[in-house]
């Protein structure tokens, strides 16, 4: 099984912190569709026969098409590759392109999943981010979507400058008042060249208090194991069978076709990434090229790859398959590593109920994952 991603690179307007590839201008948003279509055309052999299970559609932001270039781009992916009979299509949206009319047309559609990016529920958080929407946009969207689809995402964003604890647990509630069934959270990040790096700089934004994050971090797992949802990946909750297969894909290690201007692909040997620019794109499919790079993974590329998403996830780092695929070396080199952590409480051995060891993050050693995995990569 494999999936396919589809990035949208547009955006009505650039909140204040990100970093993705997307353009403020939809003027070569028909190229731009041709062109992904032409890529699938293009690339329908890389996926070596596997069948699709997903198609996610994500940017940008996705929800700036209308139905039928959604359409248009889904048959092209059947055209294009065998697709299991019922797969999960997931298409990111903000809550200002989501009226009621889009609703109810998208639920016709092959789409089954949406993914909503609220963020905050409070004007002043949704003003300090240069969010497009607004509170009364996010509610009443989420309010309508909730009645035409079963299998929502909310994104919610923790460690806002001036986002009191209280006011986060306000926003988990509220995203819970839907009856949503998967949350994903982030916490707000500064990266560099954004509008947000600039706006600290200059003293007009607060800086991100990570202390604060880590606080919100761990109210966010409360709130939300006292809701049932499983905390089945560092940044996702969802209900049982609700989990992101899109998602939970890249974390177990699956193959993945990314389309469009920077997406990403992932076949179990190498990674490719396209060019990050719409016009070099659209120039290099429309003359037949891909505008691709790509990189073999070594065997130690691959461990820590693998100790990255297991420790990220519920299924943590299996000790068996450690050393049945990278050997003695590597099992021996990750004990020792991972003892001061064992010992800190930051991590543990659990035993499966099939007897498998596995290596997974203890809930004190959640926030702290980048940084363990990282020491528990190999050099060469």
């Amino acid at each position: 099984m494999s999936g396919i991603y589809i990035h949208i690179p547009f955006c009505k307007q650039a909140c204040f912190y990100c970093d993705f590839h997307f353009s403020t201008s939809l003027k070569k948003k028909e190229e731009m569709i041709s062109s992904l279509v032409k890529e699938i055309e293009i690339r329908k052999n890389e996926l070596d026969n596997k069948v699709v299970e997903t198609i996610y559609f994500g940017g940008g932001t996705p929800s700036v098409l209308n139905t039928e270039e959604i359409q248009f781009l889904i048959d092209s992916v059947y055209t294009n590759f065998d697709v299991v009979q019922n797969p999960e299509i997931t298409l990111e949206a903000n809550p200002d392109d989501l009226s009621e009319e889009k609703i109810i047309e998208l639920s016709k559609s092959p789409i089954n999943r949406l993914s909503i990016g609220v963020q905050s529920f409070f004007e002043k958080d949704l003003k300090l981010m240069n969010r497009a929407h607004n509170s009364a946009e996010a509610k009443n969207c989420l309010q309508i979507a909730s009645q035409y689809f079963t299998n929502i995402s909310v994104d919610l964003i923790y460690g806002i400058p001036d986002c009191t604890n209280e006011e986060w647990r306000e926003n988990i509630q509220k995203a819970l008042s839907f009856g949503i069934p998967h949350i994903s959270s982030y916490a707000l990040t500064v990266e560099p060249k954004t509008a947000l790096e600039t706006l600290i700089a200059k003293g007009k934004i607060n800086n991100v208090d990570e202390e604060k994050a880590q606080e919100q971090f761990y109210i966010l797992i409360e709130e939300l194991e006292k809701a049932n949802f499983i905390h089945y990946e560092l940044s996702n909750f969802g209900k049982e069978n609700f989990f992101s297969k899109n998602n939970s894909s890249y974390w177990l290690g699956k193959s993945y076709l990314g389309i469009g201007p920077s997406a990403h692909s992932f076949d179990g040997k190498q990674r490719s990434w396209n060019v990050r620019n719409n016009a070099k794109y659209i120039k290099s499919i429309q003359e037949n090229n891909l505008p691709i790079e790509r990189e073999i993974l070594s065997k130690t590329d691959n461990y820590n790859e693998y100790i990255m998403t297991g420790l990220r996830t519920i299924w943590g780092v299996s000790l068996d398959k450690i050393k049945n695929d990278f050997g003695e070396k590597h099992l021996q080199y990750l004990e020792n590593q991972s003892k001061k952590y064992i010992e800190q409480e930051l991590l543990e051995i659990k035993i499966t109920s099939t007897g498998i060891e596995k290596l997974t993050t203890t809930k004190k050693g959640k926030f702290l994952v980048d940084g363990i995995a990282s020491d528990l990569f190999m050099l060469n």
